[in-house]
């Protein structure tokens, strides 16, 4: 008996403190809200005045898992991600009862089937396509669904590896992003696209140029198949790369040509580039060089760049172009972005894709430059509207993300990634398992291959490439559909002027 009242004494005296200790933290709290100039709400209302701070970080998460529909987030909804998941896991893609998405959205795409689709046996495997025929060493890529830039510094060492194991075991190719070429990006074995960057990282020279010395270094690893010279991204036109310097480790430093912690910023434009001339003869440069295709990446900003473009390479002779033309759509993501560039500047690659198509076919240059579409494509129907808009090929930078088990926490820019795909704190790099990892990868990359050629053979033709612009109508504000052939004719120089 004395026992219990012992222990119920020590268990009062335990309250009568707690009680106490949180009375006095509150005391605090209250001055310090109080006397603090810098939040009006927190001034006014000491301590409650908190709970708006903490309820506006949370509140992203809340509505993610509980009040937000299948098809409302953005920039990804559920509905996409969870497709990416399940196909990533090798898991059915089939649904039930019918479809979540507002199918008379203006702008929405729907496929035309045909009255008699092929029959399996006359089915195609989508063909590979050759890349910079006039080079000395030209590229036959195999995969038209292929990853995009993302560089090691603003991805960790194990997404990396795991997207390069994962491109081998697909087929695919994946594209360095600018932050120069890691030992990891190799080590699966796949083809690998170099970026180069406004800053030259790991091809450049003391002065920040272009150095050939080290040039032929990355062109002479086998797997290295083509360069792409980067002149803008979808989620920052006009402003180069950011890399914060808690992402610049000693790797990654000496890989970019940076000091430990110091912010890895690219300029907004290659500083020998004034022009279009300039510009091909860059081009020319780096393909002497190297040997191998060169293309470009640029974001549309309206008609007549592009169409003086084509225009000064005519010019010059076919000889002189880009063999590839990477096109991103002013919806592209990034790492980190100012947030006027993210959401005002460039256009669409709904609309950029077929800019770039159209000028390149009046130009006469259809089969001299292959055109690469990227931008927020990532599910099956995404990539199926753009081959039929004339893309040759598709990347994802996102897709494949969120097949390494990216949750769309939006914490790229912080180093505090929770799945270990966009931080180097080893803790949650130790989440990112690459022996499971680079099978998503893989599987992710194979199962939008069999979904477009799914689309495909629905429209009426035997593999993708051969989709046309009339295999698409689009919603208009009225409610009807237009097929896409008659909203933005492809060129026919037979019937254009």
């Amino acid at each position: 008996m004395e026992f219990a009242t012992t222990v119920l004494n020590v268990l009062a005296l335990s309250f009568v403190a707690i009680i106490g200790i949180a009375m006095a933290v509150i005391v605090v709290v209250f001055c310090a809200d109080r006397l603090q100039t810098s939040d009006a709400i927190r001034r006014n209302y000491p301590v409650i005045g908190r709970f708006r701070g903490m309820f506006s970080t949370l509140g992203e998460f809340f509505r993610q898992y509980f009040f937000a529909m299948d098809r409302e987030e953005l920039p990804f909804n559920r509905a996409q991600r969870d497709w990416i998941k399940r196909a990533g896991e090798g898991q059915g893609n089939t649904v039930a009862f019918g479809s979540t998405r507002n199918l008379s959205l203006v702008g929405t795409p729907i496929f035309v089937n045909a009255a008699f689709p092929p029959l399996e046996q006359q089915f195609a495997k989508t063909a590979p396509m050759v890349i910079g025929s006039g080079a000395r060493l030209p590229y036959t890529a195999l995969s038209i669904f292929n990853i995009s830039g993302m560089s090691y510094g603003a991805i960790s060492k194990p997404a990396v590896q795991a997207l390069s194991r994962g491109a081998q075991e697909a087929g695919c190719w994946l594209n360095t992003g600018e932050g120069g070429l890691s030992p990891f990006h190799l080590e699966g074995g796949c083809d690998v696209i170099f970026q180069i960057g406004t800053a030259k990282f790991g091809v450049r020279d003391a002065e920040g140029g272009l150095s050939e010395e080290k040039l032929r270094q990355v062109a002479a690893h086998e797997t290295v198949r083509m360069f792409e010279i980067k002149l803008a991204q979808g989620a920052k036109p006009g402003k180069g790369g950011i890399l914060p310097g808690a992402k610049v480790t000693a790797e990654i430093a000496d890989i970019r040509g940076l000091k430990i912690g110091e912010d890895g910023i690219s300029p907004n434009r290659h500083a020998e580039v004034d022009d279009w001339d300039d510009l091909l003869d860059l081009v020319a440069r780096v393909r002497e060089v190297s040997g191998k295709p060169v293309g470009i990446k640029t974001v549309v900003g309206a008609e007549g760049p592009i169409r003086e473009l084509f225009k000064t390479i005519n010019a010059r002779g076919p000889e002189s172009a880009p063999d590839f033309i990477t096109v991103d759509g002013g919806e592209g993501g990034t790492g980190a972005a100012p947030m006027p560039l993210i959401d005002l500047v460039g256009m669409s690659i709904r609309e950029a894709l077929i800019t770039v198509v159209d000028q390149r076919d009046r130009a006469g240059l259809k089969e001299r430059i292959r055109i690469v579409a990227s931008g927020k494509l990532v599910n099956p129907g995404d990539v199926a509207w753009a081959i039929a808009a004339g893309a040759d090929f598709v990347t994802s930078a996102r897709g494949f993300m969120f097949s390494l088990g990216c949750i769309q926490a939006l914490k790229c820019n912080k180093n505090t990634c929770p799945t270990g795909i966009t931080t180097h704190n080893k803790r949650f790099q130790a989440g990112l398992v690459v022996e499971d990892k680079y099978k998503r990868v893989a599987s992710y990359a194979a199962e939008i291959t069999h979904e477009l050629e799914t689309i495909a053979h629905s429209v009426g033709v035997a593999e993708p490439r051969l989709m046309r612009r009339r295999h698409v109508r689009i919603v208009q504000d009225n409610g009807r559909s237009l097929p896409l052939n008659e909203i933005t004719p492809s060129y026919n120089p037979l019937t254009s002027p």
